[in-house]
């Protein structure tokens, strides 16, 4: 990942790269997001749909704030209840990343879950394989079992997936 030179506070941060998208803060340093492929918004948009329909209140890409001197920008996040103001200063209620090259999603996980959001999956949209990350490792998975009890299997997700992919038949009218 792509670093600034320099040691940063929070808040010198969010007045330099704060409005700009592509940037995330990671103890002292603005880190620049891979850029996300075709697929890897075709994926985001449906994992955030998916989302709201098990129940969660979903955004893709936007700023966590609920530690000190970290704020990333998860792929897609869901809470359950809403919170005031524009940003989570609380935990999530659960995070989805899908795999960028360059990323080091492991590390990315493991603050996650010290920052304690309780549900946190990463998502390949080349492998179609999805990953739960538990007791410091990420574990394959056939389904998202979500806290409020909800399950998305894994091959709706593939399946969705591979649909949006294809642009919808007739959906411009001729003139």
């Amino acid at each position: 990942m792509a670093t600034s030179a320099t040691f940063l506070t929070a808040t010198e941060y969010e007045s330099i790269y704060g409005s700009e998208s592509g940037w995330e803060f990671w103890f002292g340093e603005a880190v620049r997001k891979p850029v996300p492929t075709k697929f890897h918004g075709i994926l985001q948009m449906l994992l955030g749909e998916l989302l709201r329909l098990a129940g969660y209140i979903s955004t893709v890409e936007a700023e966590l704030r609920n530690v000190a001197d970290w704020r990333p920008r998860p792929d897609v996040y869901g809470v359950l209840e809403d919170f005031e103001g524009d940003y989570p200063v609380l935990p999530v209620d659960v995070v989805f990343e899908i795999l960028s090259p360059g990323e080091d999603i492991a590390e990315k996980c493991r603050h996650y879950a010290e920052s304690l959001i309780p549900a946190i999956f990463v998502f390949d949209p080349v492998e179609q394989t999805i990953q739960e990350w538990q007791d410091g490792k990420l574990n394959i998975r056939q389904a998202v079992k979500l806290g409020n009890g909800v399950t998305i299997a894994g091959e709706d997700i593939w399946r969705q997936f591979s649909q949006r992919k294809k642009p919808l038949t007739g959906s411009r009218s001729s003139e």
